[in-house]
């Protein structure tokens, strides 16, 4: 996703993308192992103040421009953020 020359404006939500990579060893054609990463795109909207929210699942992408349309529906569906400071973690 090219990135915006545009400034945001305080107070407006942005989207930003986040490419991560998962990688691991096969076999070519000859049998030799041989190490190999595939990427995997994750879409964030971001707002001042507020945790951001992952997207990707609702996001459909272009693959041949790579412009991103987040369908307006998706607020209703989008789960709600927590802080990290408010995330709790529970011994088992």
């Amino acid at each position: 996703m090219a990135q915006s020359s545009i400034a945001p404006q305080p107070g407006k939500c942005r989207i930003a993308e986040l490419v991560q990579y998962s990688c691991g060893d096969e076999a070519n054609s000859k049998g030799e192992r041989q190490f190999h990463c595939w990427p995997i795109p994750r879409i964030f909207r971001i707002c001042p103040g507020r945790p951001a929210v992952e997207l990707t699942r609702y996001a459909e992408v272009d693959v041949n421009t790579g412009e991103v349309t987040i369908p307006p529906e998706s607020r209703r569906v989008l789960p709600k953020g927590k802080q990290w400071r408010d995330v709790t973690r529970t011994e088992q």
